[in-house]
């Protein structure tokens, strides 16, 4: 093993800011694989901070861990991935993302308008949803989430 090449765990806690009973618990569903040393030590290459700082990023988005993981599984596992690895996850959430801003950005705007709940509180929902009309299209709020 290159020694620059490889980190320990307690390496990849302090670089991502990740426990390391979370990066244990991540190696365990299979989203990084640890190589073992003849005295048994993880040792995790150092790509594996790009792929933990994935894995936060995509929490961060919403992501459940299925999904990360299913993006992930695509990575290499013992190498470091390219620059093409990275652009073919970055396609395959692309729609997803961009749903998640639209929506983000949706929720902006109405927040301060009727949101569709029916609960009528605001002045304005008298307007825009008048007699709750959003309600006979079902539960919850209906102008953001319909």
């Amino acid at each position: 093993m290159v020694a620059d090449r490889f980190i320990t765990i307690g390496e990849l806690g302090r670089r991502t800011g990740v426990a390391v009973s979370a990066l244990r618990f991540y190696e365990e569903k299979g989203l990084l694989q640890a190589l073992r040393t003849s005295g048994n030590q993880r040792r995790f290459l150092r790509s594996d901070i790009r792929r933990v700082s994935f894995i936060l990023i995509a929490q961060k988005l919403g992501l459940a861990l299925a999904e990360i993981e299913r993006e992930l599984a695509d990575l290499p596992q013992g190498r470091t991935p390219t620059l093409a690895d990275w652009e073919r996850i970055s396609r395959s959430m692309r729609t997803s993302i961009d749903e998640k801003i639209a929506l983000l950005e949706l929720t902006r705007r109405k927040l301060d308008e009727c949101i569709g709940c029916g609960c009528l509180s605001l002045t304005k929902c008298r307007l825009y949803n008048a007699d709750d009309v959003a309600g006979a299209q079902g539960p919850g709020p209906r102008f953001v989430l319909g």
